[in-house]
């Protein structure tokens, strides 16, 4: 009897555990594996049909490469596939070095043109200099190449050789040099110096995995030097490794401040805090931030700002709330999968609104603010995100990035047509390498750059430059060259500094005169960096119950502060700035 039965049950145990398996696999996985698997087997089915049955031959791998970034687009604008050909490179950009020869270069007329030669490099070691032209790559031909194509043929494997067919002016035959090919550091602090006596500025251009590094070397010096106050310049950066932004604002916060939390579908929320180790807690700090400030820049000024820590000076940032996973396929191909959102400490997420499938619009996005006229006036700018509250009770807002503090247009009242057409044809750029390289000797005499822009300022460049226009079809304009003088100026002189110096030394001459910088010397000079809330004793009869604050770091406030039926208000002033209010 038992040997008859034997087959019904394991019959009936087979149907159980289907039903079981069936009941927790629709549980836990929202009803959605057959979905899933039902989708990937039409689509390879589809790939099959395409190579078996095809009018003409189908190359499949180029067709699988072409088709992953389109599948990936219809998920966010920052999820991402990247070929394996690309990979190497895009990684580059945030690793702390790369192979190749030492020199950074513009293309020109296309040709190559050694912009600078890194001290101490391979190229350096056999006597290529500032202003070659290099021809050849071994047995390539660069005149013509783009830019990326040319990097291909100067980048390689570490001790691996490259013969480079070097034209040098007033050398009329052609230099050739064998270069080794070495590690090249990738410098993502590229300004660090002291503005005047007591505050320092750096500049962060992206968020390496060198960045925390470099940054504590930079403050180190700083600090030697005298440095009270600091200046971070997040301008134009579009982020990096969120660890390393983590890293770096947790120098300043007290301890156990949040400083970002992410979540997502299948991410659980997870929680950064300050550990209350950080050097400069009480460094008075300002951030500067524009539209081209995206990701781990937005969580650091997020962090600054939703702590209450710092000011916040510029144009609202440019709103990437999203955090992405790397995923490596065998090929050496790569996904950046969105897995998660990150919030401010406030709870903001500041990722712009979007629409799956319009990244062109998105894109875009940054074009249709600077047409509303927001990067001219505040007045423009029309917060529609969720209200929230930093520690001390201002409002801040989510869903499109970074209000700053206190808000610099973008000046553009000496601006012509004129200006405009000579600095978007590149004429401008030509000109000032066209003169540096007809004079390098001289300018590399002088050893600083404000020795530098002396001497330019004696030798009648705008005329120059404006004979230089006419030769390549920018018909001259006098009145609008004199309306438009102190811009062009101001670009002539910072590319040939640029040309002959560092961007250190480009940045510090830029500097002199940018209004953001000029605004946060002066915030910090007053030391009205920090918020603060209301002082007790100050005497205030508000009959409507809501928290009161001012803000001591914005002497021309954003966020203006509302008094309802007042019977009475006595409010010291400790500042100037407020005397008018």
């Amino acid at each position: 009897m038992k040997s008859r039965f034997a087959p019904l049950l394991l019959a009936l145990c087979v149907i159980v555990g289907i039903l079981i398996g069936t009941f927790y696999a629709n549980h836990f996985s929202g009803n959605r594996l057959s979905i899933i698997n039902t989708g990937s087997n039409k689509l390879n089915y589809l790939l099959q049909l395409i190579d078996n049955n095809y009018v003409d031959t189908v190359d499949m791998s180029s067709l699988v490469e072409d088709a992953m970034p389109q599948i990936l687009s219809e998920l966010d604008p920052h999820s991402s596939y990247i070929s394996a050909a690309d990979a190497q490179q895009v990684s580059e950009d945030l690793k702390g070095s790369f192979s190749g020869i030492g020199v950074q270069f513009v293309m020109e007329k296309d040709t190559v043109n050694v912009m600078s030669v890194i001290k101490g490099g391979p190229a350096e070691k056999v006597g290529i200099l500032a202003g070659d032209r290099i021809i050849t790559a071994d047995t390539n031909n660069l005149v013509g190449m783009g830019s990326d194509e040319v990097m291909r043929h100067l980048k390689g494997e570490k001790n691996s050789k490259v013969k480079l067919g070097i034209r040098r002016h007033g050398t009329p035959e052609t230099l050739f040099y064998t270069v080794v090919r070495g590690d090249i550091p990738v410098i993502s602090i590229d300004a660090s110096y002291m503005i005047n006596n007591n505050t320092a500025y750096i500049r962060v251009k992206n968020f390496g995995e060198q960045t925390y590094a470099e940054m504590l070397v930079a403050l180190a010096k700083l600090n030697v030097q005298g440095m009270e106050n600091l200046i971070v310049d997040l301008r134009g950066n579009r982020g990096g490794y969120m660890h390393i932004a983590i890293q770096m604002v947790n120098e300043f916060l007290p301890k156990n401040r949040l400083i970002v939390y992410t979540e997502g579908r299948k991410s659980p929320r997870e929680e950064f805090r300050s550990d209350g180790r950080g050097s400069f807690q009480r460094l008075p700090i300002v951030v500067l931030m524009d539209e081209g400030a995206a990701s781990a820049s937005e969580i650091f000024a997020g962090a600054i700002q939703d702590n209450d820590r710092g000011t916040i000076i510029g144009r609202r940032s440019f709103g990437k709330g999203l955090v992405q996973q790397q995923m490596n396929f065998r090929d050496g191909s790569v996904v950046r999968l969105t897995i998660a959102r990150y919030y401010t400490p406030s709870g903001r997420c500041i990722q712009k609104p979007y629409e799956k499938g319009h990244g062109e619009e998105y894109e875009n996005e940054l074009l249709a603010r600077y047409e509303r006229g927001e990067f001219f006036s505040v007045d423009s700018i029309h917060q529609t995100g969720e209200e929230y509250k930093t520690t001390i009770g201002r409002t801040v807002y989510g869903g499109g990035g970074i209000m700053p503090d206190i808000f610099i247009p973008e000046d553009t009242t000496s601006v012509t047509s004129y200006y405009r057409e000579a600095l978007f044809t590149g004429l401008l750029r030509q000109f000032a390498f066209a003169y540096t390289d007809q004079n390098r000797e001289k300018l590399n005499s002088f050893k600083t750059a404000s020795q530098l822009e002396a001497f330019l300022r004696r030798q009648n460049l705008l005329e120059k430059f404006a004979q230089f226009g006419d030769q390549h079809s920018l018909k001259r304009r006098n009145l609008m060259l004199n309306k438009s003088r102190n811009l062009f100026e101001r670009n002539i002189y910072g590319n040939i500094i640029y040309n002959c110096k560092t961007m250190e030394e480009y940045l510090e001459f830029i500097n002199q005169d940018d209004p953001c910088v000029m605004k946060a010397v002066q915030i910090l000079s007053d030391g009205l960096s920090v918020p603060q809330v209301a002082d007790n004793n100050d005497s205030l009869d508000v009959k409507k119950e809501k928290p009161i604050a001012y803000y001591r770091g914005n002497g021309t406030p954003l966020s203006l502060i509302y008094i309802a039926a007042c019977d009475k208000i006595n409010i010291s002033v400790e500042n100037s700035l407020y005397q008018d209010s």
